[in-house]
Parts: C-alpha cells; structure tokens; sequence
C-alpha cells in the first residue's frame, strides 16, 4: 500500500441515540467526541440515530426517530396519522 493516502483505521465507540446502547468496533470514521470505554481507555465516539437495537425491522416495535421536525411539519400540513393500534370505533 501506498503511505499516507489511506484513513486510520482504529477502535472507535458508536452509541445508538435511540435506545443508548453503545459497542466498540473498528472504523475509519472521523468523530470530534470520545468516550471513556469500560476498560478504561479513550476512544472516538460516533453516534447514531439508529441500529439493530432500536431499528423496527430487528426490533418488532414501530418508533419515529425525528431529527429534523419533518414528522410535526406533516401531520400540521395533513393531520396526524392514523395508527394500526388504533380502533375504528
């Protein structure tokens, strides 16, 4: 390989900002925080609005992750949605 041409590669924390759920692996992502792990030493942090922890499909259970207000802008321009728990009654 070519010197200095590729990104580091190392341990860095991501942590689930849905359900707070954290774990190491290994990646050339670029974060500005770390995070003291459990063995305490100083990793980079990436967190992220969802994973296999929070994600519907691995879960069974329906959640709205909402970072930007589109859900509120939508329900005021057409009215809130109708769920499948709710009745017809």
């Amino acid at each position: 390989m070519k010197p200095d041409i590729h990104p580091e590669y190392r341990e860095v924390v991501f942590q689930d900002t849905s359900s707070g759920e954290s774990w190491i692996t290994r990646s050339t992502i670029e974060t500005d925080e770390t995070v003291t792990w459990d063995d305490g030493q100083e990793y980079p942090l990436a967190k992220v609005p969802i994973s296999s922890t929070s994600h519907p499909f691995f879960t069974g259970t329906m959640t709205i992750v909402d970072t930007a207000g589109r859900v509120e802008r939508f329900e005021k321009r057409y009215g809130k949605r109708k769920r499948s728990t709710d009745s017809d009654e």
